[in-house]
């Protein structure tokens, strides 16, 4: 417990924020990547929004004033029965979700390329004991028709029963989804008699990028439940499970609890969110991030022997190019191969990337280009 000669009259220790003076920066503040948008810091009116909530006691395990609130600010955004279950991370969000509308039996269609399929380290299906039934697409994008490769045998005990359709908006290749092309897939899904689950870690970049308000393509769209995104659009960390058909989910806050995704101090998730959402910074920053990838992507396109493989409708941009420049180029700017053997990389704008950082990038691939 602090010395009570060091709290303040609000009794709060170290409520003035100050650095202790054995705090030491060890990194670059200025430094700036495409590998991620993970990669980028916390946004300042974050920073703020969770000095604001702290001091003082509340009631732990989502009984805040904070998290309480966050139903009525994503009710409107996603209308009146949206209910909200801030996590810690995307991968526990979409556990959590696709655990509740699954039985023990249940497999979920996707996209081979999902974020569930490919980058969870196998957490849907060793955590969440689901089957995932994997459907090549083009741009990570899928169709009533490719839903239906996989969507068959509900009356074989021998394979494991389709019950919902799990789509990612933006995908994990960069690409968006119409609310009408969302729309078709929730119909068809709900016509098989499953549900549908949207994967919304770029949630936001995908509705700068369309121009439409979230609900727009979520709850108007038919979508059933959503992992809603916010440590790439600048949180420090948190995601939510949002249920938008209570009719789809079972024993959601037991599920969350069983998958070790229930804050204790959950008011500090549920304050980020808040912040993002009650204004326009979740709409400023991603619209920003979504610039900034424009603006990458013409400067690579004026660059010979660069292929840009994707259409570029939000923060991403993938590109094929010569092995050996893009190696030298990683030296300069931290950014992952995508598939390797392919010669396919991915370059990622944030909330914080700025016009000199694309440019300075763009000069550099041009440079290490020249010398292939």
């Amino acid at each position: 417990m602090a010395d009570p000669a060091t709290l303040t009259e609000a009794g709060d220790p170290g409520a003035s924020g100050t650095a202790r003076p054995d705090a030491v920066r060890r990194h670059d503040p200025a430094a700036r990547g495409f590998a991620s948008d993970n990669y980028a810091g916390a946004h300042p009116e974050i920073l703020a929004a969770l000095a604001l909530a702290n001091g003082g006691h509340q009631t732990a395990y989502g009984e805040d004033a904070y998290t309480r609130h966050l139903q009525e600010v994503f009710r409107s955004h996603l209308g009146p029965r949206a209910e909200v279950f801030p996590v810690f991370n995307g991968t526990g969000a979409n556990v959590v979700a696709l655990q509740a509308m699954t039985e023990r039996w249940g497999a979920v269609i996707c996209a081979e390329s999902a974020h569930i399929n490919v980058d969870e380290g196998g957490a849907p299906e060793r955590v969440g004991g689901l089957k995932l039934l994997g459907v090549p697409t083009e741009h990570g994008k899928l169709t009533p028709a490719l839903i239906d490769r996989e969507a068959y045998g509900w009356d074989d005990e021998h394979r494991a029963q389709p019950q919902v359709v799990s789509i990612t908006q933006t995908t994990e290749l960069g690409s968006c989804y119409t609310p009408e092309e969302i729309r078709a897939v929730c119909d068809h899904a709900h016509e098989r008699g499953m549900t549908v689950h949207l994967d919304g870690s770029r949630i936001a970049n995908a509705a700068a990028s369309l121009g439409e308000p979230l609900r727009a393509f979520t709850t108007d769209a038919g979508v059933d439940t959503l992992s809603f995104g916010g440590t790439k659009n600048g949180l420090l960390f948190g995601e939510c499970v949002v249920v938008l058909n209570p009719d789809a989910v079972r024993a959601m806050k037991h599920l969350r609890k069983l998958s070790m995704q229930l804050a204790s101090k959950m008011r500090f998730v549920s304050v980020q969110f808040e912040a993002l959402l009650s204004g326009d910074l979740w709409q400023r920053s991603a619209a920003h991030a979504n610039a900034m990838a424009r603006r990458l992507a013409a400067g690579v396109r004026e660059v010979p022997g660069v292929e840009i493989v994707h259409p570029v409708e939000a923060n991403a941009v993938f590109a094929r190019l010569p092995r050996d420049a893009a190696e030298r180029l990683q030296k300069r700017h931290r950014f992952y191969f995508w598939d390797e053997e392919a010669g396919i990389v991915r370059w990622m704008c944030a909330f914080d990337t700025t016009a000199a950082d694309v440019d300075a990038f763009t000069a550099a691939l041009a440079e290490e280009m020249h010398r292939s």
